[in-house]
């Protein structure tokens, strides 16, 4: 639940340096800080959901392994 928490705060953050960097009001130093705080908790996010993508994609098998999902070829 912890990680859950983060990513929603990680992009709750990343809303409101993009509103922020929207409206133009920002002074160029600050808008380069928050550009690059925003390039971070992107890539952060990206990672938080490749590594969900991945745990999502895994099974069980019969043996008690964890594999790969294959969904039946024949299924679409």
């Amino acid at each position: 639940m912890t990680e859950q928490v983060k990513f929603e705060d990680n992009l709750k953050k990343l809303e409101t340096i993009v509103n922020k960097l929207e409206s133009g009001d920002v002074p160029l130093e600050e808008a380069l800080k928050s550009f690059e705080e925003g390039v971070k908790l992107s890539n952060e996010l990206q990672q938080t959901l490749a590594q969900a993508e991945r745990t999502l994609t895994k099974v069980i098998n019969e043996n008690g392994d964890e594999v790969d999902f294959d969904r039946d070829p024949d299924y679409e």
